[in-house]
């Protein structure tokens, strides 16, 4: 078992104070987004071993601080176990996070397996640069992700009935919103929310900007069930975005609820501190709130122009004290334990690849203990037993 070090991505839309609060340390004055936990090789956990990665050389008595990636790389079955590799390759399938938005992040969506895997293989086919500022898929993995709030947490999820939207611009009072309204209500959802949407992606930018500003300006005086839109505007004024929110769920969860975002859901998340976790991939179509390329032709292959009511998800309690939230995906499996003064040990020994998470109280992962924010390592079959006072966020695989 080991202790991580993490890195904490400052990303301007982070909160400034909610993870350092979390972690018990004084604020930068900088955001801090993200904190990243595993081996995502854009900044991967660190830990601290006695030896060298090199099986075939003399091991080192001294310990030394090595890349998650690395450890996995010169090692994978004993790392993650025979199962998870025969399964998802020599690799953590999954990246754990501590996700604290101060400011609404892009309004996005992810594609299911066989869209990432089509589309990097024509990029990669037509030799566009992995960085380039106009590249799509970064990968040929899918991305489902799942967000349980730690605090009271605001986001958007899925689209809602088309009735809703239109009944919604139409409160407003906007005269450059009723066209859209009108075509929301004239055809079957699927069709209403597909024209609609390519229909604000596509707008003249400089009366997209107009309509923005108004909408903005009507939330802003109405407030209420209008103040998010407001909010949202007031980040990124003028941005189509703003009227795209306007067809999707708006959601508030509540500490210990949950969203899980599969393919072609979009969402965007707006405020508050939440463990998130994802298949580590880095595949995301952007639909607005951000000033980063949007590939609309592609991004209306991949949305899925469906009303849903927003899925939250309260996790399921077992005899164990293991409480489970429920996903359909195998990359990642996401429970918690809330560890009671004076209650025996837990043993959470798997033949899977582990993550702990503390986010409340002072509990020991073996002979570790953890304060908030911190968290280990579990290598597959390695002795897990966990104690004390607090709660545990465990992040596993399905193999």
């Amino acid at each position: 078992m080991d202790r991580l070090s993490n890195t904490v991505r400052p990303y301007a839309w982070g909160s400034t104070t909610a993870i350092p609060a979390l972690l018990g340390v004084a604020p930068t004055g900088e955001p801090q987004a993200e904190m990243w936990m595993g081996a995502h090789p854009g900044a991967p956990s660190r830990i601290t071993r006695t030896g060298a990665l090199d099986a075939s050389a003399t091991p080192s008595p001294a310990p030394a601080e090595q890349a998650l990636t690395d450890v996995i790389a010169a090692d994978p079955v004993g790392e993650l176990g025979q199962a998870a590799v025969d399964k998802f390759g020599p690799r953590l399938p999954f990246l754990l996070k501590l996700l604290a938005a101060g400011a609404p992040l892009s309004l996005q969506v992810h594609p299911d397996l066989a869209q990432a895997q089509r589309g990097y293989a024509d990029e990669e086919r037509r030799s566009v640069p992995i960085d380039a500022a106009h590249r799509t898929y970064k990968d040929a993995n899918h991305k489902p992700e799942l967000i349980c709030a730690l605090t009271p947490f605001d986001g958007l999820c899925g689209f809602r009935r088309p009735v809703e939207a239109a009944e919604a611009m139409e409160g407003l009072g906007v005269d450059s919103l009723k066209p859209y309204a009108d075509l929301l209500r004239a055809h079957p959802d699927e069709a209403a929310l597909r024209e609609v949407l390519t229909a604000i992606l596509t707008a003249d930018p400089a009366e997209m900007a107009d309509t923005v500003a108004a909408a903005a300006a009507a939330a802003e005086r109405i407030g209420g069930t209008y103040a998010p839109y407001a909010r949202i505007a007031h980040h990124f004024p003028g941005d189509a975005g703003v009227i795209a929110a306007m067809l999707l769920n708006y959601v508030q969860l509540q500490p210990g609820e949950a969203l899980f975002l599969g393919a072609g859901v979009p969402h965007a998340y707006l405020d508050g501190l939440g463990v998130e976790i994802m298949a580590n991939s880095d595949n995301v179509l952007r639909c607005g709130l951000t000033p980063k390329h949007i590939d609309v032709p592609e991004l209306l292959r991949i949305v899925r122009f469906e009303a849903t009511e927003p899925g939250i998800l309260r996790p399921e309690a077992s005899p164990s004290g293991e409480e489970l939230y429920e996903t359909p995906v195998d990359e990642f499996r996401l429970s918690r334990y809330d560890l009671s003064p004076g209650a025996a040990p837990v043993d959470l020994t798997a033949a899977t690849p582990q993550i702990l998470l503390c986010t409340a109280g002072t509990p020991k992962a073996g002979a570790l203990g953890l304060g908030p924010g911190e968290s280990v390592f579990v290598p597959a079959g390695e002795k897990a037993e966990v104690s004390g006072t607090g709660t545990l966020f465990r992040a596993t695989v399905v193999a």
